[in-house]
């Protein structure tokens, strides 16, 4: 008989249950206090009017153990001294997407070596994130793999779904059953259709297959995660400022937007918004609360350090920016707000007062 299946397949390992990872590496009662916590506040963060801000910040991806602990160790150093103000979450990103190939992070290749060591790789993960719980600081992730979420899902304060993902069946029906709030990145092209549907889709009961904490494959049936959000990231035509983005998709987003979704996003700066130079960059960050939404900082397939991102565009650089600052301009120029009510003073008594000041110094004649 030929054979029909597994024609490409070279190997197949097996992994460690979830179940038995989880109780060789078992969180703590202290960190789980910690995890419920910290996701409340990012929740209200995202979700409320709290004006304090929400930095989601780290390196690109782990890969070196020790170089992550000392970053964390600063981190969580620098958190406690700007807690009034700022809400620092760390980004502990253990997958890689690629847009073709490459090191695909350290749960895949915990060795960089190729060697595919799957099972220290999450390990080594778990290892780590209850390393940065314990120094008081979130955990933030991208979730690449569905079956990942089952070994590490419960170390995590937040997450994210990447914007090649994004519009992935299996992702969507994922983000229904996780716990924290998560964040879909826009397309890579810049647009929000994607992420608008993906939020919609999550936020519903899902059933998919997956696998269960022995391991075994399941049917797995969700109540939908209410927590999701947009992560604008940016895209292939340049720089995404919020107003810019809410302009270009005014049409597609407004008529078909439930009254369920709400309107919340981060702002994540990397490659493709890089389009002006170093000197046409901003250096004032806003100051306006209305201005303040959650920051996203971090390096993702290319990402660049973030910026604040300003309230008005500079008047060089892309086309787009500048037309989006004439059109600020003439709404700022154009909207007057509401007139100042109160008492005013007569104008007779004012005359009066004028007439009696000029006497004093000038003659009569010229008084009147």
């Amino acid at each position: 008989m030929h054979r029909t299946s597994d024609l490409n397949v070279v190997e197949t390992r097996l992994l460690p249950s979830p179940a038995a990872l989880l109780a060789e590496l078992p969180k703590t009662e202290a960190q789980a206090e910690f995890v419920t916590a910290a996701r409340g506040v990012i929740q209200r963060l995202i979700f409320t009017a709290d004006l304090r801000f929400l930095l989601i910040v780290g390196p690109c991806s782990i890969h070196d153990l020790a170089a992550g602990r000392e970053y964390a160790r600063r981190l969580a150093a620098l958190a406690a001294e700007v807690s009034d103000r700022v809400v620092i979450v760390m980004r502990v990103y253990f997958e890689k997407p690629r847009t073709t190939v490459g090191w695909k992070g350290l749960v895949m290749d915990p060795h960089l070596d190729g060697s595919h060591d799957i099972p220290t790789g999450l390990r080594l993960a778990r290892t780590f994130l209850r390393e940065v719980l314990d120094l008081g600081l979130p955990t933030a992730t991208e979730l690449l793999d569905p079956i990942t979420p089952q070994y590490i899902a419960d170390l995590i304060c937040w997450s994210a779904i990447g914007a090649r993902t994004t519009e992935s069946q299996t992702h969507r029906q994922m983000a229904s059953g996780l716990s924290m709030p998560l964040g879909f990145k826009n397309s890579t092209d810049g647009t929000l259709k994607a992420a608008l549907n993906a939020i919609q889709a999550a936020a519903q009961p899902q059933t998919f297959l997956g696998i269960n904490l022995d391991g075994a494959s399941s049917v797995v049936v969700t109540r939908g995660n209410a927590n999701c959000h947009i992560v604008l990231r940016g895209g292939a035509s340049g720089p995404q400022l919020l107003a810019l983005a809410h302009h270009r998709d005014r049409k597609t987003t407004r008529p078909r937007r439930p009254r369920a979704l709400h309107p919340r996003r981060l702002l994540a700066r990397q490659l493709g918004q890089e389009t002006r130079t170093a000197a046409r960059r901003p250096s004032r960050p806003p100051h306006s609360s209305r201005h303040r939404q959650p920051l996203h900082h971090g390096c993702d397939a290319g990402e660049q350090p973030l910026r604040r991102q300003p309230v008005l565009p500079p008047t060089q650089g892309h086309p787009a920016l500048r037309r989006e600052h004439h059109r600020r301009l003439h709404r700022l120029a154009h909207h007057r707000g509401p007139r100042p009510r109160g008492p005013r003073r007569p104008r007779p008594a004012l005359r009066v007062s004028l007439r009696a000041t000029a006497a004093d110094h000038f003659p009569p004649s010229l008084a009147r």
